[in-house]
C-alpha cells in the first residue's frame, strides 16, 4: 500500500504559531476537567469521616492496574448547571468511561457524589443514557458505582422526570440482550434511583451506607404517617436478608469493589472467553505527550503524530490538506487512495489502524456531486468488505450554486447520505475543522449514530458560518423593505449582523457541542491515533463477543 508523503515543516513559523493555539486550547479543556475533579476532592474530608472512598478512587480501585480507561463527555453540562464560568463545573455529576476490569472491557459510570452529593443533573441522565447506548451497541457490561441524593428538587422538571424513564427501560433492555448490569451501591439510591440496583442483574451494597427505597423516612411520615428509620425501609443488611434485592453484603467500599471485580471476572466476557474467534491483544492508550506502546503488532506511523498539534490550522477558512492528518493517524502511513482523480475534494481511500481495515471519508472541501458520488460508492465498498469507516469532518457542507443544482447536488448527496445512514459496519466520526450544514449528516454527524464521534479542540459545527447567516438574514430583509417601499435601516442591520455572528459563534465551539452531548468528548489531536485504535478494538472485540439474549431481563423472585 503507498505511502503518504507530508510537505508540513515542523520547525517554521506557521506551524510553531498553530501549535502555540491549539495547546492554548487545550489548556482550557484541561483546567475545565481540573475544576471537576478538585470540587469533587473538596469533601474528602467528609468521604474519610464516613469511611468511604471518594468516586475516582472507587473507579480507580475497580480499574484493572495499568489498564486503558476512556473518560468520556468530561464536559458534559458545562455552563449548563451554572451560566457563571467561574463556577459551573464540568462533566454532569457523572464519571463515564470505557476500562478493563478482571480483564473484562465494561462500561463504568459512577455517579460523582462529591459534587452536590451526587444529586441528577439535566445532562448527566442525558450522558448516562448515552453511556447505556454505547455499552448496548458494543455488547460492554455496564457497572454502576451508585451514590445520588436523587433529582434537584429545586431544578425540578417535569420532561426531566418523564425523559429519566428511559435509564430504567435501558437498563431493562441491556439486561435481556445478554449485557450483564452490575450495580455497586455504595450510598443513597432512592425514589425512582432504587431501579437502577433493581433493574441490575448483580447488587452489591455496602453495610452501613447503602440506601434503596421508593419513599425515604421524610416522605413516608408525610405520606403515610408511619415511622421508619434508614435501615429499616432500606438498608443494605434488609435488602440482602429480607427484601432480596442485593446479593452480595460489602463491609466498605473497598469491599464492595473487590466483589464487583470478582463478580465481573465470573460473567465469561473477559478476554478470550465469550468470542465466536479470538480477540487480539489491548493496546495501551496513552496521554498526549506519553511514548508509544514498547510492542505493537502494527507499523507505527512515518510522521509523528505529536504533530498533529500543529498541522491544522484553528481558523476553518484556512485551506490545508487532510492527507497530513491521515499520514499522522494510520499504520505505516500508508493509505490507498479510491478514485483520487474524481470528486478531488472528497478524500477516500483504505487504511489500517492499529491493525483494523478502515475506509476513510474526509474532506479538503465542500462536498460536490461527484465527491457524494465517489463516498456513496466507497462506503458501500467498505461495507461489502467488512471495514469499519472513520469520518474525518472538515467540510463547510454541500456546495451551492447554479452548475452544482443543475448538476444533482440535491439527489447526489441524499444518495450519500442514504449510504452513510444505512452503513452496517461501525461508523467513527472526528470533528477535525469544519462541520457545516448538511457536510454535518452527510459525514456522520451525531444524528447519524455513529457508534463514537470526538471533536478536536478547534472544531466548529453549526448550519452555517455566522458570516454567511447574518448577510443571509441582511439580504432577505433589504429584499422584504425594497418589496414594500420602506427605507432600509443600515445601522439596524448593521446591529442585527453582529447579534447574529454572536449567537452562532457562541454555540459553534467545541466547549458549547460537548457539553451539550454532541459529541462523546474533546480529544487532544496528539491522541487521536491511539483513542482510534481504542475504540475500534472495542468495536471488533463486540463483533466477535456472543451472548445469550433473554425474553426478558433477569428477575428476582
Amino acid at each position: 500500500m503507498p505511502r503518504l508523503e507530508s510537505h508540513v515543516d515542523p520547525h517554521d513559523d506557521r506551524f510553531a504559531a498553530r501549535r502555540s493555539a491549539m495547546l492554548a486550547l487545550l489548556g482550557e479543556l484541561r483546567a475545565l476537567e481540573a475544576r471537576a475533579r478538585e470540587a469533587a476532592a473538596r469533601a474528602a474530608p467528609l468521604f474519610e469521616g464516613r469511611g468511604q472512598l471518594l468516586p475516582r478512587e472507587r473507579v480507580a480501585r475497580l480499574l484493572d492496574p495499568g489498564s486503558p480507561w476512556l473518560e468520556l463527555s468530561t464536559v458534559a453540562g458545562h455552563l449548563l448547571d451554572d451560566a457563571d464560568p467561574e463556577r459551573s463545573v464540568a462533566g454532569a455529576g457523572l464519571i463515564c468511561g470505557i476500562g478493563f476490569v478482571a480483564a473484562t472491557r465494561c462500561l463504568v459510570s459512577a455517579n460523582d457524589s462529591g459534587i452536590d452529593a451526587g444529586a441528577i443533573q439535566s445532562m448527566g441522565r442525558e450522558k448516562m443514557l448515552r453511556a447505556q447506548t454505547i455499552a448496548f451497541e458494543n455488547r460492554l457490561p455496564f457497572v454502576q458505582l451508585i451514590e445520588s441524593a436523587g433529582a434537584n428538587l429545586l431544578r425540578y422538571r417535569v420532561d426531566d422526570f418523564i425523559e429519566g424513564g428511559r435509564l430504567f427501560c435501558n437498563l431493562a433492555r441491556l439486561s435481556a440482550a445478554g449485557i450483564p448490569v452490575v450495580a455497586v451501591v455504595h450510598g443513597s439510591s432512592t425514589a425512582g434511583g432504587a431501579y437502577l440496583p433493581g433493574l441490575s442483574d448483580h447488587v452489591i451494597m455496602v453495610r452501613g451506607r447503602a440506601r434503596a427505597f421508593l419513599a425515604g423516612p421524610p416522605l413516608l411520615r408525610a405520606a403515610t404517617g408511619e415511622i421508619a428509620t434508614d435501615e429499616e425501609l432500606g438498608g443494605a443488611d434488609m435488602h440482602t436478608s429480607i427484601s432480596g434485592l442485593g446479593e452480595y453484603l460489602a463491609q466498605d467500599d473497598a469491599d464492595a469493589i473487590r466483589i464487583a471485580r470478582d463478580v465481573i471476572g465470573r460473567l465469561g466476557f473477559a478476554r478470550g472467553t465469550g468470542f465466536l474467534h479470538e480477540p487480539g491483544p489491548a493496546r495501551p492508550l496513552p496521554a498526549a505527550g506519553a511514548s508509544q506502546p514498547p510492542i505493537a503488532a502494527f507499523e507505527e506511523p512515518c510522521f509523528d503524530p505529536d504533530e498533529l498539534a500543529g498541522v491544522v490550522p484553528l481558523d476553518f477558512r484556512e485551506p490545508f490538506d487532510m492527507r497530513e492528518v491521515i499520514a499522522r493517524i494510520v499504520d505505516g502511513s500508508r493509505f490507498l487512495e479510491f478514485q483520487p482523480d474524481y470528486g478531488a475534494q472528497t478524500v477516500c481511500g483504505h487504511a489500517e489502524l492499529h491493525g483494523h481495515r478502515i475506509g476513510v471519508v474526509t474532506n479538503n472541501g465542500p462536498l460536490d456531486p461527484a465527491g457524494s458520488n465517489k463516498a456513496t460508492h466507497f462506503i458501500q465498498a467498505c461495507c461489502q468488505s467488512g471495514a469499519a469507516l472513520l469520518y474525518l469532518q472538515n467540510t463547510t457542507g454541500y456546495i451551492v450554486g447554479r452548475a452544482s443544482e443543475q448538476a444533482g447536488m440535491i439527489k447526489h448527496g441524499s444518495k450519500m447520505i442514504q449510504a452513510v445512514a444505512n452503513a452496517n459496519v461501525p461508523s467513527i466520526t472526528v470533528h477535525c475543522g469544519a462541520s457545516f450544514g448538511a457536510g454535518n449528516y452527510g459525514m456522520c454527524g451525531r444524528g447519524f449514530g455513529p457508534r463514537f464521534v470526538f471533536s478536536w479542540p478547534h472544531a466548529r459545527t453549526a448550519v452555517m458560518g455566522g458570516e454567511q447567516a447574518a448577510l443571509t438574514m441582511r439580504l432577505v430583509t433589504e429584499a422584504t423593505a425594497q418589496r414594500r417601499g420602506q427605507p432600509v435601516d443600515a445601522a439596524a442591520l448593521d446591529a442585527l449582523g453582529r447579534r447574529i455572528v454572536e449567537t452562532f459563534e457562541r454555540q459553534s465551539g467545541a466547549l458549547h457541542t460537548s457539553a451539550r452531548l454532541l459529541d462523546d468528548g474533546i480529544v487532544d489531536p496528539r491522541d487521536t491515533r491511539n483513542l482510534l485504535g481504542f475504540v475500534l478494538d472495542t468495536c471488533a472485540e463486540a463483533g466477535r463477543r456472543a451472548l445469550h439474549p433473554l425474553s426478558f431481563g433477569v428477575a428476582r423472585p
